[in-house]
């Protein structure tokens, strides 16, 4: 009998022991029944790495238990979301449109005469108040202000934005991901 078949033969004896087995670890049969399949499908899997004339029930027992174990410490990180509320939670808005907003944004940008990029790169993304933009460019805060003014219409004339309304998610994703949350 060829040693494939000898394996196999082994395993298959080995079945009814596997499932007592998993069945006093995992307290569920078919928790038990998952296990011994698991058990098998890695087994087989890897019926080159068992030494033939070992105890084949031994390292079978031992492939068990540590899928019993491996699912255990998994288990450990999920929680439970039967009803869904959780999942509920986690929408969020679909990400491609605020990267290509990103892009615009940055295209315009570019088109800023060059004090003006620096005066609202300064006050808007850096974060620094008017004084201190105006220290670091060499000029008077009310400088700084135009060209934070200037540099806004602009960016808005670019961009073709007409208020508040024309940031962010549309008004589709919105209801859809806000309908989620209220569920």
């Amino acid at each position: 009998m060829p040693a494939t078949e000898n394996f196999r033969d082994g395993l298959l004896a080995a079945v009814p022991t596997l499932r007592a087995f998993a069945v006093s670890l995992a307290k569920n049969t078919d928790r038990a029944d998952d296990l011994v399949q698991e058990t098998l499908v890695k087994a087989w899997d890897k019926q080159d790495s068992f030494q033939p004339g070992t105890n084949l029930k031994a390292w079978l027992f031992t492939i068990l238990r540590n899928e019993f174990y491996s699912q255990m410490r998994k288990r450990r990180r999920e929680v439970e979301d039967s009803d869904g509320s959780i999942t509920a939670r986690l929408s969020v808005h679909p990400s491609q449109d605020g990267s290509s907003d990103l892009t615009d944004f940055r295209k315009a940008l570019a088109l800023l005469p060059e004090d003006q990029r620096e005066a609202i790169i300064l006050i808007g993304a850096s974060g620094f108040s008017y004084e201190e933009a105006a220290e670091i460019c060499g000029c008077a805060v009310g400088t700084i202000k135009s060209r934070v003014s200037r540099a806004r219409a602009r960016l808005q004339e670019i961009l073709s934005v007409d208020g508040q309304s024309d940031f962010g998610p549309d008004a589709i994703s919105t209801q859809v991901t806000n309908s989620a949350l209220v569920a």
